[in-house]
């Protein structure tokens, strides 16, 4: 059962299934997100206005099929 307002939803790294944080933060579950290299980590969990850009950016390697190790987003 799901808590409210921590969707279960769908890592969209590997498709599993996985809970959202409750500050909105990582947009991966846990063990995708920990293969990312330290430096993209740090740069998707700051928080200012290029926040979403970062997350767009994140986005677009997953689309186009980029290896974690390999993301690097600054």
């Amino acid at each position: 059962m799901s808590e409210p307002g921590r969707p279960v939803m769908p890592c969209p790294s590997c498709g599993s299934p996985y809970r959202a944080s409750r500050r909105g933060g990582d947009p991966l579950c846990p063990g995708c997100w920990a293969t990312l290299p330290t430096a993209t980590r740090t740069a998707l969990r700051r928080r200012d206005d290029q926040a979403p850009a970062r997350r767009e950016q994140l986005r677009a390697r997953l689309d186009v099929g980029t290896p974690l190790r390999e993301i690097r987003i600054g």
